[in-house]
């Protein structure tokens, strides 16, 4: 440390529990001469009290801080957001470029960092707001909403189909925006109320038991193996009297056919397709045909019909 003492802004995140800084921040805490802090509201500030450091409610300017280091002050705690203050630390930025001051050392310290998938809860934040304050959105039911699922997952589909990654990532903040929309209207029923965290709950339990070969004690060597041990768990799970149980009739109708001899091959049950005169017998053996060879119909006829419209822009084109 320099003669002149020391600025350290202390950044915490609103993502982090309230108390959990990390052992550098305590330290410099209790080694300060003097912590500021310009938000009363602060989440750390009761935490801080009860550990007996006292914090200043007080809002200085780069100018400040550093006539008290130079006044003989040793360090100064600044408690700021994760965002940090813009304004003292352009301040700071600028007395320090001038060449004209005995600066104090200035240091960044981090008091808490986000772990991995800490913006989720910026959105569930969000999105509880937006359904307490927007008058759309908080009468919004779970069947207005099915439609706008079905089209942000085509719209998903079609963003991995061609490659476009920053749709993809958009698509899929939209795919979690509907997830996170129905678990939030889901919390404000009267009679069966569950929340995003019960949803999250579920789908961690779910996992948890569908992979044993991570979290357990059996093993898997291929991917063959982790299919087994998931249609295993899965069928322990559901207790279905038929294996089209839980098949969709509302998916579109080549996913409809693949899955339904999807489910028929697995189980290994001998059905004859049934046959007759229309396109539509000859669509499902053609179907089956596809999901027996590891190919998607679905995926294949959109991709098909993507050359096919090209070639009507070329034509339209040309003419």
């Amino acid at each position: 440390m320099n003669d002149f003492g020391r600025i350290i802004l202390l950044t915490t995140s609103h993502r982090v529990a309230p108390g959990l800084l990390s052992w550098p921040a305590w330290k410099a805490m209790r080694e300060a001469d003097r912590i500021l802090c310009s938000d009363e509201a602060h989440p750390q500030l009761p935490y801080l009290r009860e550990a007996g450091i006292d914090v200043e409610h007080a809002s200085a300017t780069a100018r400040e801080l550093v006539d008290h280091c130079a006044a003989g002050g040793r360090d100064v705690v600044v408690l700021t957001s994760a965002e940090g203050d813009s304004a003292l630390t352009d301040g700071l930025a600028r007395l320090a470029g001038s060449g004209r001051e005995n600066m104090p050392a200035l240091e960044l310290l981090p008091g808490a960092y986000d772990l991995p998938g800490a913006r989720l809860l910026d959105l569930v934040q969000v999105m509880d707001r937006i359904r307490l304050a927007c008058p759309w959105s908080g009468i919004r039911t779970h069947e207005d909403l099915a439609k706008y699922g079905l089209e942000e997952t085509y719209e998903l589909l079609e963003a991995i189909e061609t490659g476009d990654r920053e749709s993809l990532r958009e698509e899929l903040g939209d795919v979690l925006l509907q997830v996170v929309f129905h678990a939030r209207i889901a919390q404000d029923d009267p009679d069966e109320p569950f929340s995003i965290d019960d949803v999250a709950g579920t789908i961690v339990d779910k996992l948890i038991h569908r992979h044993p070969h991570v979290f357990g004690e059996e093993s898997a060597e291929t991917p063959e193996d982790v299919k087994a041990h998931w249609l295993r768990k899965k069928a322990d799970e559901k207790r279905r009297d038929s294996v089209t149980e839980g098949v969709p009739l509302g998916q579109p109708a080549l996913a409809l056919a693949a899955k339904l001899a999807s489910r028929v091959r697995t189980a290994g049950i001998d059905v004859t397709l049934p046959s007759g005169d229309g396109v539509g017998y000859d669509l499902l053996a053609l179907a089956a045909r596809a999901e027996a060879d590891g190919v998607d119909p679905e995926t294949a006829l959109r991709a098909a019909a993507r050359v096919y419209r090209d070639a009507i822009r070329s034509a339209e084109g040309a003419g």
